[in-house]
């Protein structure tokens, strides 16, 4: 992508800022994560590609002159440790070399555990919503309509 462009506005417009080849590349990782998570949407955060899962992000992945960047946060990378040492990457990214394969396999063994781990909180998220609206208040925890009744 030149750096002379505008920022992408979506990721159609991202993909299509490269050659045909890395377009071709980037197409197939959009597809893995449009296969593996289908209720995941779309975006453009920090400039790249990004699929979010009931508003947390997913995966962000971009292109650059020699390298996927893909990133799953540092718990898809700590979980794939061992498949992904053979890239360079930090925590929380990998790069995958342009002169090698792509893992699609991989990239959809580490999507498929993010979806999963990202509906886990999701549903978490919820049950302890539930759970503290139905616990009664405990201690003195009367709040601003306590202290104004003690007023009285």
């Amino acid at each position: 992508m030149d750096a002379k462009q505008p920022p992408p506005q979506d990721i159609d417009a991202y993909i299509a800022g490269f050659p045909p080849d890395i377009q071709d590349i980037l197409e197939k990782i959009r597809a893995i994560l449009r296969a593996v998570a289908p209720d995941a949407e779309e975006a453009i955060k920090y400039l790249i590609p990004t699929f979010t899962l009931k508003g947390s992000n997913l995966v962000h992945f971009a292109a650059f002159k020699k390298h996927i960047g893909f990133y799953p946060t540092p718990s898809g990378t700590e979980k794939f440790r061992e498949e992904l040492s053979p890239y360079e990457g930090d925590k929380g990214s990998v790069r995958f070399p342009l002169n090698q394969p792509i893992p699609y396999d991989l990239i959809s063994q580490i999507v498929t555990f993010r979806m999963q781990e990202t509906l886990e909180k999701a549903a978490n998220k919820g049950k302890k919503k539930k759970t503290a609206s139905l616990e009664p208040p405990t201690g003195n925890d009367s709040g601003a309509a306590g202290r104004e009744l003690s007023n009285l």
